[in-house]
């Protein structure tokens, strides 16, 4: 009995390891992650980057909302917690999030739908298996907002000196929407990338 079941065991690992770049990812905290190749040809992670870095917060200071939604990065310290989970991996640019968003109907603006099929498709339980969270963000002051009503996600792109390209699924409109006025010191969600 025992054999059986630690083989099940093993080849269900080997499953999701291979094929496609799908798989799994640990980071040196012990936290997993699952990997999608999305249909944009990158490697994503597929949860909310939740690994302990000075720069970082859990919503309203609490580490089970880390727990449930990652954890909230200033944006240098998003590019660097990226760079952290290994050689490859880094913070996606805003071109990479656009054709992301493009592949399932693209962002407001872009899109037919002002970036609505790419709200439904992306958001957790959606078919492209990316599972965007609406884990709010944190503001320069250190107050927090927006959770459970906006998904907001660091770009790598800077759009001046002090600010970035930021993408929000907003919950009110189901849309999907990018930005280019996060101010750097914000605290807002991380998705990874490899390109595969």
């Amino acid at each position: 009995m025992r054999t059986v079941i630690f083989v099940a065991v093993v080849v269900t690992v080997e499953a999701i390891g291979c094929g496609g770049g799908d798989g799994l990812l640990r980071d040196a905290d012990g936290k997993t992650y699952v990997l999608r190749d999305l249909l944009d040809g990158r490697i994503w992670i597929t949860d909310n980057l939740n690994l302990v870095h000075p720069d970082s917060y859990c919503y309203g200071d609490s580490a089970s909302e880390c727990l449930r939604y990652g954890r909230l990065y200033t944006w240098a310290g998003a590019a660097e917690a990226c760079r952290l989970l290994g050689t490859g991996w880094r913070l996606p640019t805003d071109d990479e999030w656009r054709q992301l968003a493009k592949g399932d109907g693209g962002v407001r603006g872009d899109s037919e739908d002002d970036g609505q099929s790419a709200y439904t498709a992306l958001l957790r339980g959606g078919v492209s298996g990316f599972n965007a969270v609406l884990s709010g963000g944190r503001e320069v002051g250190g107050n927090y907002a927006r959770i459970e009503e906006h998904g907001l996600y660091w770009s790598a792109t800077q759009s001046d000196i002090d600010h970035a390209w930021f993408y929000n699924f907003g919950r009110g409109g189901g849309l999907l929407n990018r930005h280019s006025g996060g101010d750097k010191a914000m605290a807002l969600a991380v998705r990874c990338i490899k390109t595969s």
